[in-house]
């Protein structure tokens, strides 16, 4: 019996995939994830899942700590965070990321964790899958903020002196 080739992935595949695994994944008890409060554990261990899931459907370049990214070649990175306790795990390396963007799309699981202590199981409840365009990720605030000051006919000093209250590194 022959086995059909794998698919290319592509980000709308990626985008209907999150959606389909995250809906599967809310229902399913685990035991590895039970009492595991460190969020970077849970994210780990939801990332390799969704990883493992895809590379069995998909033919794609898997992102390494060494590339930075989860999805190199689609431009795309994914995180795994708590509605309880959200945080990034993507801090901007300069204030040219934080003003145009990470130079990279977003996909991003927001669960909650149920552990049922009669089963000794857990559970990540998916409760959003958001994908952020890569010209969506730059920080809100400081964007803003920079587009009231030319909004107001600001001039480079107005600008420079944002950027040093906001802390951005300027030159």
């Amino acid at each position: 019996m022959a086995v059909s080739p794998k698919l290319k992935l592509t980000v709308q595949l990626l985008c209907d995939e999150a959606a389909c695994f995250s809906e599967a994944e809310s229902s399913h008890d685990e035991k590895v994830i039970y009492g595991v409060t460190d969020g970077k554990a849970v994210g780990t261990y939801f990332e390799h899942k969704f990883q493992a899931y895809l590379r069995e459907r998909y033919e794609y370049e898997e992102g390494s700590s060494a590339k930075g990214i989860d999805f190199p070649a689609l431009g795309v990175d994914m995180k795994v965070t708590s509605i309880k306790q959200p945080q990034s795990s993507c801090p901007y390396k300069n204030a040219r990321q934080k003003i145009y963007g990470l130079g990279y799309s977003l996909l991003v699981f927001v669960y909650n964790k149920l552990d049922d202590p009669a089963k000794q199981t857990g559970r990540l409840d998916i409760l959003h899958t958001i994908f952020v365009e890569a010209d969506c990720t730059g920080d809100y605030q400081t964007t803003t903020g920079i587009r009231k000051i030319l909004d107001n006919n600001g001039n480079k000093d107005d600008l420079l002196a944002f950027m040093q209250e906001r802390m951005l590194p300027v030159e």
